[in-house]
């Protein structure tokens, strides 16, 4: 069975407990999201864009987490 893509809106915490290796993508990208308390409330995009990251920057991170998949 084929899990789902990931995508921009999944929250960030679900994302490190469904992905633990795309800590260090989003890392690359400055996000320091692990620890962060904000993680669980937060969708991965809402949290690239307060860390100032581009919708094509986004969307490149996405990509690179569902590689790894």
């Amino acid at each position: 069975m084929k899990t789902k893509k990931i995508d921009k809106k999944i929250n960030i915490a679900e994302l490190i407990d469904r992905v633990p290796e795309s800590v260090d993508i989003m890392m690359e990208y400055g996000l320091g999201c692990v620890g962060c308390m904000a993680s669980g409330g937060e969708s991965l995009e809402e949290g690239a864009k307060a860390h100032g990251l581009s919708s094509k920057e986004i969307e490149e991170m996405v990509g690179e987490i569902n590689k790894l998949k």
